[in-house]
C-alpha cells in the first residue's frame, strides 16, 4: 500500500498488538491500538478511520459485537477479523456481521499487507482517494473542511452538522439508525439529545433542498436514509 491510511487495531494480547502498530506505523500509516471491545467503539466515534482491524475474542466486547455496532453507524469502512480459531461456524458469523476478510493466527506481516490491499482495491478505495469527500447528488461534501458545495455556493457546517452528514454519507440510500446515530455524534441517545438531532436533521435537509434528486427521509421506528436518486 503507497497510500497512508488511518487503521484502528483493537487487539487485547498487548505483546501482538503493540508488534503490529509498530509495524504498521513503519510501513507508512497512521494506526490507533486499543485493548479491548469497548475500547475500539470508543475511539472509532471520536475520529474518522479507514480500516479496521479487529481481533475475535475479546473482554468487556467481543469482536463480533464490535463489528456489528460499528456497522451500524458505517457500513462501508472495511473490516479484517484476526482469530485464534480457524472453524468455520465463526468465518460465517464473521462475514455477517460485515467482515471483509477474515485471518488466522498466527500470520506474516506480509500476508496481512497483501490482505489490507485488496480489500481497499474491491472497496474502491484507491492511492489517489482523497478521505473525507463525498458526491451528494449535485452537492459536493468536504468532511475535513466541514463544507457543503452546490454549484458557487458555500455552506459552512458546524460540527455536529459535519459528522451527522458524514454519517448519512457513509450509509447513503440505507438506514442511519437513530439511536448509532446519537451515540456517535452525541455520544448519549437519551431524548433530550434525540430533540437537539431532529433540529440538526431538519437544517441538513434544508441545506440540500435545491437538488430535487436529494432528500433525507424518516424511516419510521429506525431512523433516517440520506436517499440519492
Amino acid at each position: 500500500m503507497t497510500k497512508s491510511i488511518k487503521i484502528l487495531l483493537v487487539e487485547d494480547d498487548p505483546n501482538l498488538g503493540l508488534l503490529l502498530k509498530e509495524y504498521l506505523i513503519a510501513k507508512g500509516h497512521d494506526c490507533t491500538l486499543a485493548t479491548d471491545g469497548q475500547k475500539g467503539y470508543d475511539e472509532f466515534v471520536k475520529s474518522d478511520f479507514e480500516f479496521l482491524i479487529l481481533d475475535v475474542m475479546m473482554p468487556v466486547k467481543d469482536g463480533f459485537t464490535l463489528a456489528g455496532e460499528i456497522r451500524g453507524i458505517d457500513k462501508q469502512v472495511p473490516i479484517l477479523f484476526l482469530t485464534a480459531k480457524s472453524l468455520k461456524e465463526d468465518t460465517l458469523k464473521g462475514f455477517s456481521v460485515g467482515a471483509d476478510d477474515y485471518m488466522t493466527k498466527p500470520f506474516s506481516m506480509e500476508e496481512l499487507l497483501v490482505r489490507m490491499q485488496a480489500i481497499l482495491r474491491r472497496s474502491g478505495l484507491s492511492d489517489d482517494e482523497e478521505v473525507g469527500e463525498y458526491q451528494i447528488g449535485k452537492y459536493y461534501f468536504n468532511f475535513n473542511e466541514q463544507l457543503l458545495k452546490y454549484g458557487e455556493e458555500q455552506q459552512k457546517l458546524t460540527t455536529k452538522e459535519n459528522d451527522l452528514l458524514k454519517l448519512l454519507c457513509k450509509n447513503i440510500n440505507g438506514v442511519l439508525e437513530r439511536n448509532n446515530a446519537l451515540k456517535a455524534v452525541w455520544g448519549d441517545d437519551n431524548y433530550f439529545n434525540g430533540r437537539s438531532m431532529d433540529v440538526y436533521i431538519a437544517k441538513l435537509r434544508k441545506y440540500l433542498k435545491q437538488d430535487e434528486n436529494v432528500e433525507i427521509v424518516n424511516v419510521h421506528g429506525k431512523g433516517f436514509k440520506l436517499f440519492v436518486k
